[in-house]
């Protein structure tokens, strides 16, 4: 058998021009085979539906979450908990923000929590927290630190709670 042709070893495996044991070309029956498009003639394609209202086109965009964050995942201000109430600033509403951001300051009119929040805009919890915490550094929004529950009162809001 020539050098340039491959050969079949005894255990069925594709040997390479060399002698050795190459890469395996795949079935061909497993190809699939190009057929250029038939001369049918093409039908004019159906007029288009009545235009969406603007706000429906955009609630049908997909933007990846890490995209809102510059692909943060941590916030800078770690104080942020799920239940943080937020408020923003009134001059923040003429500040030049980013889509998401502008949402936040005017959801965060009245205060709200960061779930809350996160709930109206329609994103995960983390990327909310991230987004909340850059408006705090920029000193758009404001939040009040709320001191640890004593344990005691944790135990007496499960109990009243298991009561119910």
């Amino acid at each position: 058998m020539a050098d340039s042709q491959a050969s079949q070893g005894s255990s069925g495996e594709a040997r390479s021009a060399g002698g050795g044991f190459g890469p395996r070309l795949p079935d061909p029956r497993m190809i699939p085979v190009w057929e250029p498009p038939s001369e049918a003639p093409r039908q004019p394609a159906p007029p288009p539906a009545a235009a969406a209202a603007p706000e429906e086109e955009l609630d049908d965009v997909f933007l990846r979450p890490f995209m809102l964050t510059g692909g943060r995942t941590r916030p800078l201000q770690d104080g942020l908990r799920v239940e943080t109430i937020v408020s923003a600033l009134p001059a923040a509403l003429s500040a030049p923000l980013r889509f998401e951001l502008r949402r936040i300051v005017e959801l965060s009119q009245t205060p709200l929590s960061v779930a809350e929040i996160a709930v109206r805009l329609g994103v995960p919890l983390g990327v909310t927290r991230v987004l909340v915490a850059d408006l705090v550094a920029d000193g758009y929004v404001s939040f009040a630190k709320v001191d640890e529950l004593p344990i005691d009162v944790l135990e007496r809001l499960r109990d009243r709670v298991r009561a119910l």
